[in-house]
């Protein structure tokens, strides 16, 4: 198996060519953090001239859903080509972007077994206060989640996984095909909870962007914290 270090540099380059290829747009930067099962991909400077035409004509929701549809159409070879490249089998791959940051998120899910959780929190973050602020966020979104599990991918990236969250008209909006629709609406409503929580207060340090995607059938969401290093807070 190559080395985590290795298969970072591999899907940077291999990102940043893919986008390149099809928005006509290079990144600045291609930040890649490992910690298997998951592959956390953060884009910077992102934007593509086309989509800066539809921003100027405050048409975001436009870009966001050109955006969710083509890298759907982009899932199976993206795939293909880092099973080949890189030899990640991935089992699902999770998008979201914040246009006015030019920025983006993708979280791509191995289809492997994860490494055994260390237990390990940050000095002087309470994980149970954590853990109680996500399920409140949760409950005013949507529902409790019957699971949640927390990986600190690094000091300065958090993903969370919430299981079983889907509330029942949410579920018949999905069997109308409305998932689109559902995710649009969803994510500015879950990012203004996550701001406003209490979330900053538990880590001790300021929140600077916020990712969230959703597998619908499986009822499966993901939210990616981006924290700022503790010595920032307050400069």
């Amino acid at each position: 198996m190559k080395k985590d270090k290795t298969i970072e540099a591999e899907v940077s380059g291999y990102i940043a060519g893919l986008l390149r290829t099809y928005f006509g747009k290079g990144l600045r930067s291609v930040f890649v953090s490992i910690r298997r099962p998951f592959i956390v991909i953060h884009l910077r400077e992102f934007l593509a001239p086309t989509e800066k035409v539809l921003m100027s004509k405050h048409e975001a929701g436009r870009v966001k859903e050109i955006r969710d549809l083509l890298m759907a159409d982009l899932d199976g070879q993206i795939k293909m080509d880092l099973l080949k490249s890189a030899d990640l089998d991935i089992k699902d791959i999770y998008t979201d972007w914040n246009l006015e940051n030019k920025t983006g998120m993708l979280i791509l899910v191995l289809n492997e077994e994860g490494v055994e959780d260390d237990g390990e929190w940050p000095k002087g973050v309470d994980p149970k206060a954590f853990f109680q602020e996500i399920i409140e966020i949760s409950k005013e979104a949507q529902k409790e989640p019957e699971k949640i599990e927390v990986y600190w991918l690094n000091p300065r990236i958090v993903l969370i996984q919430r299981t079983g969250i889907m509330i029942e008209i949410e579920k018949e909006l999905i069997k109308n095909n409305f998932t689109e629709q559902l995710k649009l609406a969803k994510r500015p409503l879950e990012s203004k909870l996550i701001y406003n929580s209490s979330l900053e207060q538990i880590l001790n340090r300021n929140i600077t962007e916020v990712f969230t995607d959703w597998n619908f059938t499986e009822d499966i969401g993901f939210i990616v914290l981006l924290i700022e290093p503790e010595q920032e807070k307050g400069q």
